[in-house]
């Protein structure tokens, strides 16, 4: 009896210890971009995009599983493990694009986050510097579990979305009519396509799990746990997505009438309309801006990892500013640029969705340096082969031609 209880104590703490990376990045990956796009996809299409959230639970789920096994496996990030395996010039190249789609990203973060504050007539540069202000100071803490606890926190206050589509009151026999319905001979619909692909799978997810998992201090040990936090994770980000997706529809697309999203007040209509102005106000505020902040932190630690691992320069949040300059210069310089951006007037759902399609565009020089690293660079349990292999390759390819063929479409037409 007493062997049994400290099994299942033992197991306990390795999935306690190993919570935060993965639940962080998949709360993350419901950022303001990708509300944006959903309700979108749910105001222009009706349900004809809901289908498309459920496809891509597995290859966010592969995608990062192999930024597990390669952080678990070799005790590298992946910048790191670019720049040993190709040399300095390509990790400098994938440094270039992470950066490139993390800007983009985090532009999109502040620019949501200051539509909320506008909601409630907050002016717009007043909302940008204290976030600024807030989310250095929160890094600067130099605590990684510190910074991970408020992120979760705020996170969480995504799955106000689930209320929301329920509250909508969708029309059953409008989603079944329309669950089956893909139009891709029309531009508009590959493009929204493509930004749903590339705001579900983002460079700095895949960098941020692999770099976290080891500033925590995580070891083989914890792969079982990781792997079940970050498959829950997955299916949770899809569902909420999914849920903002039939809520815009629902508020929107009750006529199957093409409708287009320009402001983030807009987009709160589909909450007052289901849950009243007062608290659909106050629930759609918590959500975008919950998943909004955990992106914005998300997406400027993944950038100082990044440029660390690229560099051969040390990364840590345990390490305070004066021990890490490097670190916490490329956090500042990210978070500063993208505020002085977006209180230029950024127009909101049109950079969101560009993002979206800029980083479905990238998948398959993400995907591919993260399949390979996961064939060449893992020994033993670790290493990607056999079916499952075979399995993540078609995933991966699949998933590229049709970020390329959705992205390049949607772009010319």
């Amino acid at each position: 009896m007493m062997p049994s209880i400290s099994i299942r104590s033992s197991r306990l703490r390795l999935m306690a210890a190993a919570v935060g990376p993965g639940l962080v990045v998949m709360l993350a990956d419901t950022e303001a971009g990708s509300v944006i796009t959903a309700a979108q996809s749910g105001a222009q299409w009706g349900y004809r995009l809901l289908l498309l959230q459920f496809l891509i639970i597995p290859l966010l789920y592969t995608a990062q599983e192999l930024s597990i096994r390669l952080g678990l496996g070799t005790g590298k990030g992946f910048g790191e493990l670019v720049r040993l395996r190709f040399g300095r010039g390509i990790a400098l190249l994938s440094l270039a694009t992470l950066v490139l789609s993390c800007f983009g990203a985090l532009v999109t973060e502040l620019s949501g986050l200051a539509g909320v504050g506008e909601l409630f007539g907050v002016p717009l540069w007043e909302t940008i510097g204290a976030l600024v202000v807030l989310i250095f100071a929160m890094v600067c803490t130099g605590s990684y579990q510190g910074v991970e606890r408020i992120a979760i926190c705020l996170g969480l206050f995504g799955v106000a979305f689930i209320a929301v589509a329920w509250n909508a009151h969708p029309d059953p026999r409008q989603i079944a009519a329309q669950w089956y319905q893909m139009p891709f001979h029309d531009s508009s619909y590959l493009y929204l396509v493509a930004a749903n692909l590339g705001t579900s799978v983002m460079p700095w997810t895949v960098f941020y799990q692999q770099s976290a998992l080891i500033d925590k201090g995580l070891g083989a040990r914890h792969l079982k746990a990781a792997r079940i936090e970050t498959f829950l994770g997955a299916t949770l980000c899809q569902i909420l997505t999914a849920a903002v997706v039939i809520a815009a529809a629902a508020c929107f697309n009750r006529s199957d009438a093409s409708f287009t999203l320009t402001s983030v007040p807009q987009l709160a209509d589909a909450f007052t309309a289901s849950l009243g102005q007062t608290v659909g106000r106050g629930v759609f505020a918590m959500g975008l801006a919950g998943g909004a902040l955990v992106a914005t932190i998300v997406v400027c630690l993944t950038v100082a990892w990044g440029v660390g691992e690229a560099t051969g320069r040390r990364h840590s949040l345990e390490q305070r500013p004066a021990d890490a300059p490097w670190f916490y210069a490329a956090f500042g310089a990210m978070l500063l640029g993208a505020g002085v951006l977006v209180g230029s007037g950024v127009n909101l759902v049109e950079l969101s969705i560009f993002t979206g399609v800029v980083n479905a565009l990238l998948l398959p020089a993400v995907l591919g340096l993260l399949y390979w690293l996961a064939r060449t660079q893992l020994a033993g349990a670790f290493r990607l082969q056999g079916w499952y292999a075979r399995v993540v390759g078609l995933v991966f390819g699949f998933a590229s031609l049709a970020g390329l063929f959705c992205g390049v479409g949607g772009l010319l037409n």
